[in-house]
């Protein structure tokens, strides 16, 4: 029976006791008419049927129409659907105070659809006392909405336009109203138009600058007509006078001076913009425009540009710019700092008696990061420094300290004294590196000693975002322990936990992921499915189109948690083989032998696929002692391992470079169709697999599921990606599957990596502190990954693949050569770029390792230098990194590249800095 014929027979049962009651008030005839006016779902009939009840009538329909809602409240049937149009209509209508009436209405069941907007709950409304109007409007128009429309604006507009009450200025109604601006169809007013007939304008346009996250919304220009988007609206309308244009200008700078969101800065500068405030208007509020300086680029670039015309119009102080220049001279943007020296150049032209502030300000620029915003600000100093004085002197001596040394000589020489002659001005051949300490794996800690726990560990995995590997693997192992031990308090135990996180199965186009374990989870409190976990877990198993959904990596979870479910439903063994004995996913070979040893004395068989994963993770040293041990077992699982063991497990795989160009690409002359519909070139590799693994004395392998996780690997970018390739993304879970074989899991996510740099793609570099703390030989696919990361688009990305950076120098495994080299490669074929490669280094360089940083940066340079990135942008900021890099580790010996580019003619920022650098490394 449905919800609605449900309710039905209820409402028909509450008027059955309510006429049999004695002295019953609501007369029946009128209350059924109102019920089957709602269960019919007739909405323009309810506002006449309730005017008919008195309050007494109304109160007594109101369990009624309760617990409709309750019964309809979860059915989305055409009919539910017309039934609580009706059913929030009565119930409005019922309430007769209005603080009920406003929940009522305001209930997110009713909020969510459009019933609100129909006709007849403003009817329903206008027939209430005016009190009860205005403070159900009121009330309402406090309450949140959805982003997506607040429903409940025309019921509110409909009341304070009749009732003449105050207009509200709650957030969401102000923001409906913005939005209301854009509706209607055919022929319409332009926005200005529309605000100046609007009663609602001089109230709620003032309280927009208020407003969080409206700058996407109201920087749309609705039509080419003039006056028809937000901010020539809001001119217009100031120009003409119907808004006061001295408060909208205050309210610019409030808003501005607030700070937000990119796009909610971006508007309101517009807005300042379209006002157009004259210079007396801006020099009348020059103390709200300083502080603008230290905002987002755009916004300090406006007001660095109004205060430098209000100076040179003699409007404000001559401190301002002494003050501005204390703001902007510190700022990264190059831009700014260039922009704030030309005032500076301009302020001392125009006014030679103001060049000893002027000197003065432009050498706060001497500390600045960039070398040639630094000889720019020691031009604008040397130009002006006869008219300074030499009361100015000493403190530019102090201040010439923070110069690069390639600027000490000079800088000695204009004011009279020597600069510099300390450490960083001499060559140290014995410079000591500054490395974080090489990380250590912590042990994953004891296994979860009781249900309860479990419970508590299950629940803390379900409610992260990336749910931690040691606590997966915890997980997994306890609730196999705790089943065998007593399965029936551990499903007490994991109920709460299951009611809150119900498992509803793999979608069809997700992976198999960590959260999954709840599978295993319903299998101890004994639910059993009409199907087998492999038709869940993103429907591949053993069907025929397993993989094309389904990554290999979800494949080996899908098979231990199908085994683990086996497991604790039939006879669950005392732990499992495969969790692992530290953070990073390795398993000690002692212990593995050890458990063994302990499933062997109670004559337990391990699981395939939990075997499996344990021999991937151990690693491949283990001592004599471990050895002897591991041929003292008997089991063929035991014998499978000591073999294993003895033979050094799985063996490493070099991988082999493979270069592609847009729509096509080649490995050993054959071609591989490249995606035509992108321009892509790009360094990639080819990786023939680890194989199958030592095969046990009776001929034991690897499960299919594992054998797939250790196939050759083609160059991803040869292909167009499968469908389940669009939406994966390495996680420490897929690492720690290979803990020893970074090199393999380099080779098969190296697409994952490059998109981050070629295809600006996000979050993407994330794994490479992982496969840098990984085990196993870094080789061509984990420097080429780090390379990829060192360019990636995004800033997060690019400090991931720093750190990575420095934990495989701090292992001693770093190739700086080869990273060097594919660097160059790299950004030579565009797919890296020098800026951004630049940013990376710079940061890296900034921890202290400046030998790291030139080990990479050296065997770049011919590359960079020699081919087609010589003229890209940033080159020259990587060569005046290379420089200081060099000259701090005592570097020396002649690159030719950079000889060749010394010797050009002309004044470029490359010729520059590679004069520089050449000068350095010739000692």
């Amino acid at each position: 029976m449905s919800g609605v014929a449900q309710v039905t027979e209820t409402a028909s049962d509450t008027r059955a006791a309510a006429s049999d009651a004695p002295g019953a008030g609501p007369a029946p005839t009128a209350v059924e008419e109102l019920l089957a006016a709602v269960r019919g779902g007739r909405m323009p009939q309810i506002p006449a049927l309730v005017a008919a009840l008195d309050q007494a009538q109304r109160r007594g329909c109101l369990p009624a129409l309760k617990a409709l809602r309750k019964d309809v409240r979860d059915e989305w049937s055409k009919q539910a659907t017309a039934v609580k149009g009706a059913l929030m209509l009565a119930g409005a209508g019922c309430h007769t105070g209005p603080a009920a009436a406003a929940t009522w209405l305001g209930a997110r069941d009713f909020t969510s659809r459009e019933w609100a907007r129909h006709p007849a709950l403003r009817q329903l409304v206008a027939a209430q006392p005016e009190e009860w109007q205005v403070e159900v409007a009121t009330r309402l128009a406090a309450r949140p909405g959805p982003r997506w429309g607040w429903s409940l604006y025309p019921v509110i507009e409909d009341v304070v336009r009749r009732t003449g009450c105050a207009v509200p200025q709650t957030d969401p109604f102000v923001r409906e109203w913005t939005d209301r601006m854009r509706l209607g169809s055919g022929p319409r007013p332009t926005l200005a138009e529309q605000l100046r007939a609007d009663d609602f304008t001089p109230v709620l346009l003032p309280r927009v600058f208020e407003l969080a996250d409206v700058g996407g919304a109201l920087s749309w220009r609705f039509t080419p007509r003039p006056g028809d988007a937000w901010t020539e609206a809001i001119a217009e309308l100031a120009a003409a006078g119907d808004l006061d244009r001295a408060d909208l200008i205050d309210r610019c700078l409030a808003r501005l001076l607030r700070g937000g969101k990119p796009a909610d800065q971006r508007f309101f500068l517009d807005v300042l913009q379209a006002l157009a405030p004259t210079p007396q208007e801006y020099a009348a509020r020059v103390r709200d425009v300083l502080p603008l300086l230290d905002g987002l680029s755009v916004v300090a670039g406006h007001a660095q540009g109004v205060l430098a015309g209000l100076d040179e119009a003699g409007l404000i102080e001559p401190e301002v710019l002494t003050e501005a220049s204390a703001v902007v001279l510190f700022r990264a943007e190059k831009k700014l700092v260039r922009a704030q020296l030309g005032w500076l150049e301009r302020a001392a032209r125009r006014a030679p008696g103001r060049s000893g502030p002027v000197v003065l300000a432009a050498a706060e620029a001497f500390g600045h990061p960039d070398r040639g915003v630094q000889e720019r600000a020691l031009n604008v100093v040397a130009r002006h420094l006869r008219a300074a004085g030499e009361a100015v002197l000493p403190e530019l001596r102090l201040a010439a300290e923070a110069l690069d040394p390639a600027h000490h000589p000079r800088a000695g020489e204009l004011f009279g004294a020597p600069v510099g002659g300390g450490e960083d001005d001499a060559p140290d051949t014995g410079w000591n590196e500054l490395l974080p300490p090489a990380p250590q794996p912590l042990p994953l800690g004891p296994p979860i000693a009781s249900a309860a726990e479990l419970a508590q560990e299950l629940s803390a995995l379900l409610a992260a975002d990336e749910p931690e590997m040691a606590v997966f693997e915890r997980v997994l192992d306890g609730l196999v322990r705790q089943a065998h031990q007593d399965r029936t308090a551990l499903a007490e135990a994991l109920e709460p936990v299951r009611r809150v996180h119900p498992w509803d199965g793999v979608g069809r186009w997700h992976d198999c992921a960590p959260r999954d374990v709840l599978y295993v989870a319903a299998a101890v409190a004994g639910e059993t499915s009409r199907h087998r976990i492999w038709d869940f877990l993103g429907g591949k198993g053993r069907s025929p189109l397993r993989g094309q959904i389904n990554t290999v990596q979800g494949n080996v979870l899908a098979a231990r948690m199908e085994e683990a479910a086996r497991q604790v439903v039939a006879q669950p063994p005392p732990y499992l083989l495969a969790t692992p004995t530290d953070t990073a996913g390795a398993l000690d070979p002692g212990a593995l032998v050890e458990r063994l040893a302990g499933y062997q004395a109670a004559g337990v068989t391990p699981g395939r696929a939990d075997l499996c994963a344990a021999l991937l993770r151990v690693g491949p040293h283990a001592d004599a002692e471990v050895l002897r041990a591991a041929e003292a077992l008997t089991s063929p699982s035991g014998r499978w391992a000591a073999h294993w063991l003895r033979t050094g497990g799985l063996p490493g795989q070099p991988s082999e470079r493979v270069f592609f160009a847009p729509g096509r690409g080649s490995r050993h002359g054959h071609h591989y169709e490249d995606r035509w519909w992108e321009d892509v070139r790009r360094v990639a590799v080819a990786q023939p697999g680890i194989g199958a693994g030592p095969k046990g004395p009776d001929g034991e392998r690897l499960a299919p599921e594992f054998r797939a996780l250790l196939e050759g690997t083609e160059p991803s970018v040869a292909r167009a990606r499968k469908v389940g390739e669009w939406t994966w993304r390495p996680t420490v879970h897929w690492a720690a599957m290979l803990p020893w074989h970074r090199e393999e899991l380099a080779a098969r996510w190296l697409d994952h990596f490059a998109a981050g740099a070629d295809r600006d793609e996000h979050h993407r570099g994330g794994l490479l502190p992982a496969l840098a703390e990984a085990g196993g030989p870094a080789g061509l696919a984990v420097h080429l990954a780090l390379a990829y990361g060192l360019g990636a688009r995004y800033t997060e990305d690019r400090t991931a693949a720093v750190d990575a950076l420095l934990v495989l120098a701090a292992r001693g495994d770093l190739d700086g050569g080869q990273l060097g080299r594919e660097l160059g490669a790299l950004v030579d074929c565009g797919a890296v770029k020098s800026t951004r490669l630049g940013a990376a280094l710079t940061l890296a360089a900034g921890t202290g390792a400046y030998g790291t940083v030139w080990s990479v940066l050296g065997p770049a340079l011919p590359a960079l230098l020699g081919g087609a990135g010589k003229s890209a942008r940033g080159l020259g900021d990587l060569l005046a990194l290379a420089a200081d890099c060099a000259r701090r580790t005592g570097a020396r010996g002649p690159v030719a590249e950079v000889t060749a580019t010394a010797a050009q003619g002309g004044s470029s920022r490359v010729v520059k800095e590679a004069r520089a650098l050449r000068d350095v490394l010739a000692g």
